[in-house]
């Protein structure tokens, strides 16, 4: 066997030496080991290859951490626990430590199991005693709300009187199934079945997760629906007579594509009239640029008349005034509603605020033919998104179709032709 040569790094403890023949990604496989003193005593322990990785739920919390980095990290924490003795102190207590508390764990969700399989506690009982109290303590309002809704609404009703070690896939399916006969979307239908798994991870089971098989419903919130030139101008004047703020919220998003939560959090800052530009920061792809045409300028211009900052569209009345809306106004959708959603119960076929960016995107794309302008204008990071305005310019797709009718037509025409001079050619035998 070769003799080992370890190779130091650029960090104080820390060498490893390469593998003679296996690789890793365009190098050799390095081991690594980390070395330390303390009160005058050597320690060292080896930490692994870089081919066997990084500990999945080190890995998880920071998809960034680099194998040397990890390596100081227990180095780091080695000499740390060495000097104050506490903790772990080597690779083996570590591990030693990690084994007892999965062991402990194991033993506590046992001890779990048997408690409620001995009181027969119900899915209901365990919301209101445990799950709901915990998440009262660690989610945010909203979440909570949500949460509590579907549950009475969906869960309660069907699996609620069910214990809670006694639930079988054909239970949630019946929650699932209920759901999706009276009509609700399949995000709500997936919300609501992840509570299910929820409580039950906060029941400490890993024994059974009941959801791993079964077939969630597809999710598909592409929109179908986008507004004419003439709808625009219809549901823009409609606005207008309602609020000059919900119309001018509309303008804008209708003419640069801005999501609603881009619009709330525009300021003034933010705009610059030169070069015709709005600065979206922090967004939900992240920041870009996005120009505006002269209706939007006049429009902000209207609206800043002599402030230099703050909010575009603040919050204008209420305990909350001056703060950033977190929701779409309730006058834009009921004259959206009013205006074209009834009878209209596809979520896909729905107008809403969306709607509006929806529909800057697909005359974009009705206009240049051009994806990636497109993409870019919208602000989508990849060109998947921008596709769909592809498929969605029905000015292209009716005349795709066009050419095919003009073919037929071609086609008659010809044949009406050849007949009227087959008919011109006929001899007259009579004399």
């Amino acid at each position: 066997m070769a003799t080992i040569q370890w190779v130091k790094t650029a960090h104080r403890g820390l060498r490893y030496f390469e593998h003679e023949t296996r690789r890793h990604g365009k190098r050799k496989d390095r081991y690594y080991s980390i070395r330390f003193k303390v009160a005058g005593k050597d320690y060292g322990y080896g930490v692994g290859w870089v081919s066997d990785g990084i500990p999945e739920e080190l890995h998880m919390a920071d998809p960034e951490l680099g194998f040397e980095e990890y390596c100081l990290r227990l180095l780091r924490q080695y000499k740390g626990n060495t000097k104050a003795g506490d903790g772990p102190k080597s690779p083996k207590e570590r591990r030693t430590l990690a084994d007892k508390r999965k062991a402990e764990e194991e033993q506590r969700a046992e001890e779990e199991k048997q408690r409620i399989e001995a009181e027969g506690e119900t899915i209901s009982e365990y919301w209101e005693e445990k799950y709901f109290p915990w998440m009262e303590q660690s989610k945010a309002k909203n979440s909570i709300r949500s949460e509590k809704t579907l549950f009475e609404k969906w869960i309660k009703p069907v699996i609620g009187e069910i214990p809670l070690l006694g639930l079988a896939q054909t239970d949630v399916e019946r929650v699932k199934k209920r759901m999706t006969e009276k009509g609700r979307a399949p995000k709500t239908i997936h919300l609501t079945l992840a509570i299910i798994r929820q409580i039950y991870n906060h029941a400490k089971r890993p024994d059974i997760y009941l959801l791993a098989k079964a077939k969630m419903p597809r999710i598909d919130n592409a929109k179908l629906r986008y507004l004419t030139a003439k709808e625009i101008d219809t549901l823009l004047n409609a606005l207008k007579a309602k609020s000059d703020t919900v119309h001018d919220q509309a303008l804008l998003a209708v003419n640069t594509g801005l999501r609603f939560s881009e619009v709330a959090g525009l300021q003034y800052g933010d705009v610059n009239y030169e070069t015709g530009t709005l600065a979206i920061r922090d967004s939900k792809t992240g920041s870009r640029t996005v120009f505006f045409n002269d209706i939007v300028k006049a429009m902000l211009k209207a609206r800043q008349g002599k402030k230099t900052a703050g909010l575009v569209f603040p919050i204008e009345v209420g305990e909350h005034k001056g703060n950033r809306q977190v929701a779409v106004s309730k006058t834009f959708q009921r004259e959206a509603d009013r205006l074209f959603n009834e009878g209209v119960n596809d979520r896909r076929l729905r107008v809403s605020f969306h709607t509006l960016r929806h529909s800057f995107g697909t005359h974009v794309y009705g206009n240049t033919g051009d994806l990636y302008l497109t993409q870019k204008a919208l602000g989508h990071r990849t060109m998947v998104m921008a596709q769909r305005y592809a498929k969605m310019s029905e000015v292209r797709l009716r005349q795709a179709f066009a050419t095919m009718t003009n073919v037929l037509d071609q086609g008659k025409k010809a044949a009406q032709e050849k007949a009227e001079a087959d008919a011109g050619q006929v001899v007259n035998l009579r004399k």
